[in-house]
Formats: structure tokens, C-alpha cells, sequence
């Protein structure tokens, strides 16, 4: 498949992405309401992107965020920072003492075993990124004068408020008038969808991003609810899902969006929180390309997994244009992510191609 992705030379950063970073709050083994202490690490699902192209990948990205400026804005720098991930794009935004003004997210999230499933409880209103505007971001300076090669950003982030809405649009607007290849995970969250008109203004947004993406990722549940387009013949279980039915609705939302040069998913059976049944696939050039199984993976943390997912995905496409060879590195990677703590992935690629090869999980000395 052909993307045309902007030289290197022309670019300050391969990938930049657009969305909240969360305080993560981790009661490790033990649930949040009997927690005494929680592990911190950061996370946010645009973010763990490029971390992960970043981390295991090896490539130069930023994150597009806002923080109020405060000591826990500085501690979500700083994990940033430790993941290699460039800061100098963030906004940073006065606040007053007790987070009237704006503030910054948290996230507490327990990871579940078993027959108990992981639970997430945010704590994510009224924060700095919510509050952004376009105007807050000079998008003209970072795609036009810096460069960037991809731009990744989501649902979830979109879905914060209305002024989100509006700075996913100017940001992808941009980025494609300097070349820039855009993805977008649809990310369907209900819950987060409800406060600002729900279903219909979910699918009123997204139709509308839609139109600038080049690769877009979401299972048909997503595209449903986002996008109004269906599965025919398909069972609620995804590993199960209907190929033929999926590449028609596949089919059809090209016809509707003939920017989009590819659209991925993952596929998870849920036997027990700790066991899943993993896999993956990518449509491009008129054809289903589905990736490695693999059955009865045994997770520690599923948090992250299909943003892990995304970036070995987006780092395939990148550098190979090869989309059977993109699926695969992303699922290999969403497997790796969910084999430890904490949303951001700790493969290496090295790890991630051995898996793709078919290694083993003997020790290794």
C-alpha cells in the first residue's frame, strides 16, 4: 500500500499525538476501594501511541496535551519524559489552587483476575486538555515549520468536550495540508459520549473527522456507533466475526470515506480477565489481512492493549507499507503490553519481532 509518508529529513518528529495524559493510580494486586497505597504511572489512549513508537520502536515523537501548572502537571512531565517522549509541545495552563480553573486527570484502574474483570474509575473533569482550544496550539507552526511525519489521536480524546471536538478538527485539518498521514482510533466510550449529546453527537463528530483520516482503527462495534455502519450476520463474539460482513461494511464506509487507505482491529475473546484470546486484522488494497492468533494469552494488565496495538501497527505501515507485516507487528505488540503492569508498553522490538517469529517464552540467559 502506498501512504506517502514525508521524508525523515523534512521532519522534526515522526509521530505527535493528540490527548489527555492521565495520572494512572494502581492498587496493584488489590482493589481501589480497599487500597492503602497505589503504584503511579501515566497513560492516556492517544498518548501510549507514540510512548510506544517511541520506547520499543525507536522512533521521535511528542504528545500535543495540556496540563494545569501545578507539582502533579510537573510529576506527568517527568513520567513523560522518562519514556523518552518529547515535552515541548504542551501546553501549560494557570490554575488557581483547588482546580476550579482546570486541573489534571487521574485515572484509578485495577486490573482485575479471573473471573473479576479489570475496573477503571476516572476522575477526569474540568481538566487542562478538556479546556483547550485550537487556538492554544499553534498547528501551523508544528506541521508546517517543524514537521511531522503521522498524527495520531482518538475518540476518547474527543469525546472530552465540545472544544476537543473542535481541536481534533483543526489539528488533522492542518496536519493534511503539510502531508502529514493521520490515524484515528474511534475508541467508543458511551459513558464519556452522554454528557455532551450522546450517540448522535458522537456520530455528528466522527462523520466529520472521518473525512481527514488515512488510517482508521476501530472494531465494528465503533464503526456502528461512530460511524452508522453495520456487520451483516455477525455474532457478539469477536472471534467469530463475520470476514465476509466485516470487509462489505469495510466496503462500504470507503465508498462513504475514500481518504481512508487502511482501517484495523483488534480481536479479543474474553475467556476470564486473565485469559484472552488475541488477535488482529488490517483491510487495505480491497483485501483482509488478519494477523497471528494468539489463544489463551495470559494477561497481567489488558489496560494499553490495543494502543500497543496501534503503534506497532502504525510503525509496520510506516516504515514498510506492508499491511500484513503492520498487523502483525501490532498485535504482537498489544500482546507484549498486556504481559505487564500499567498502560505504556515495556517491549522491546527485538522482543516484538521474536514473538512475530514465533518464539517461546523459555527463559533466556
Amino acid at each position: 500500500m502506498e501512504l506517502n509518508v514525508r521524508p525523515v529529513e523534512e521532519c522534526m518528529f515522526d509521530a505527535v499525538s493528540l490527548g489527555e495524559v492521565m495520572l494512572r493510580l494502581d492498587p496493584g494486586e488489590g482493589r481501589i476501594r480497599t487500597a492503602r497505597s497505589f503504584k503511579a504511572w501515566e497513560g492516556g489512549g492517544e498518548y501510549n501511541v507514540v510512548r510506544g513508537l517511541r520506547r520499543c520502536f525507536g522512533l521521535k515523537t511528542a504528545v500535543l496535551t495540556a496540563f494545569a501548572d501545578n507539582e502533579v502537571g510537573k510529576l506527568m512531565e517527568d513520567f513523560i519524559l522518562q519514556g523518552g517522549v518529547d515535552t515541548s509541545l504542551i501546553k501549560w495552563m494557570p490554575t488557581d489552587g483547588i482546580g476550579r480553573v482546570c486541573r489534571n486527570g487521574i485515572n484509578f484502574t485495577e486490573r482485575g483476575f479471573g473471573i473479576r474483570g479489570a475496573v477503571g474509575c476516572s476522575d477526569r473533569a474540568n481538566t487542562a486538555i478538556s479546556k483547550a482550544t485550537p487556538e492554544d496550539f499553534d498547528f501551523e507552526y508544528i506541521f508546517g515549520t517543524l514537521g511531522v511525519r503521522w498524527l495520531h489521536t482518538g475518540g476518547i480524546y474527543a469525546a472530552l468536550s465540545e472544544q476537543s471536538c473542535e481541536t481534533v478538527l483543526e489539528a488533522m485539518k492542518t496536519a493534511k495540508k503539510y502531508g502529514t498521514i493521520v490515524s484515528y482510533d474511534l475508541n467508543y466510550r458511551p459513558s464519556m459520549w452522554s454528557a455532551i449529546g450522546g450517540q448522535k453527537k458522537a456520530q455528528e463528530v466522527n462523520k466529520e473527522i472521518a473525512k481527514y483520516v488515512d488510517v482508521m482503527i476501530g472494531n465494528e462495534e465503533d464503526f456502528t456507533a461512530c460511524l452508522g455502519f453495520e456487520v451483516e450476520g455477525n455474532d457478539e463474539n469477536l472471534k467469530t466475526l463475520n470476514m465476509e460482513g466485516y470487509k462489505k461494511m469495510i466496503g462500504e464506509a470507503v465508498k462513504v470515506y475514500p481518504n481512508f487507505k487502511a482501517v484495523a482491529t483488534t480481536l479479543r475473546t474474553v475467556r476470564t480477565a486473565t485469559v484472552n484470546d488475541w488477535s488482529a486484522m488490517c483491510w487495505a488494497d480491497g483485501e483482509i489481512h488478519k494477523a497471528k492468533a494468539y489463544d489463551g494469552l495470559e494477561i497481567m494488565d489488558r489496560v494499553g492493549g490495543g494502543d500497543s496495538f496501534a503503534s506497532g501497527l502504525i510503525y509496520g505501515l510506516m516504515t514498510t507499507g506492508d499491511a500484513e507485516l503492520a498487523v502483525n507487528y501490532g498485535a504482537a505488540h498489544g500482546a507484549l503490553a498486556m504481559t505487564t503492569p500499567g498502560d505504556t508498553t515495556m517491549a522491546s522490538k527485538k522482543e516484538v519481532e521474536a514473538i512475530m517469529g514465533g518464539a517461546g517464552a523459555r527463559v533466556q540467559r
